[in-house]
């Protein structure tokens, strides 16, 4: 995997071989934060479904103030800590956190933040997006303004959007459908 853009752009991060865990293509990423070019300065950010950090750690890269990465996999949780090591990002001005755990139950669990950004990209063979945008509507972890990043297997419909989300883009590349839904006052 290599991050794409920002004060890391071009680096190489190796990930762990798990069944379920794939990237996101650098097509997709690309697009991605062209979109959130915006708004990703300062910006406070969470993925939830981290497996090789492409979403969290490319958001680090291009100035978010500060990201948690929620993995659940020990050694895809490892490996995220090594990356952190590799790119010093203790010493920059951006706080990066690494959570084992599974992504609905801390978002049961944990006390909420309101975060700007949230990345999901569930596993393809499981049934994780619609729930975990319920959590995160009905517990308070976005507000209105945040943006949700929704990436699904291309076959697949997206979910139904919570109560006061609405889908602002919405594009597929090869085999993946992504989309990004905003909390609307």
């Amino acid at each position: 995997m290599r991050l794409i853009g920002g004060r890391w752009r071009g680096r190489r991060l190796a990930f762990v071989e798990q069944p379920g865990l794939r990237p996101t293509s650098d097509r997709v990423r690309e697009t991605l934060f062209n979109w959130l070019a915006p708004v990703i300065e300062g910006s406070e950010c969470l993925d939830c479904f981290a497996g090789s950090g492409a979403l969290g750690l490319e958001a680090a890269s291009r100035g978010a103030a500060s990201v948690v990465l929620l993995e659940q996999a020990a050694a895809a949780a490892r490996q995220l800590r090594g990356h952190l090591a590799a790119l010093a990002a203790d010493s920059a001005d951006v706080q990066i956190e690494v959570a084992q755990a599974d992504a609905l139950d801390w978002l049961r669990r944990q006390t909420s933040r309101r975060f700007d950004l949230v990345f999901l990209d569930p596993p393809f063979d499981g049934d994780l997006l619609g729930p975990a945008c319920e959590l995160l509507a009905r517990r308070g972890w976005v507000g209105p303004g945040s943006l949700i990043y929704l990436e699904t297997d291309g076959a697949r419909a997206l979910p139904d959007l919570p109560a006061g989300w609405q889908l602002i883009r919405d594009k597929r590349a090869g085999q993946v459908r992504y989309a990004l839904a905003e909390v609307v006052p």
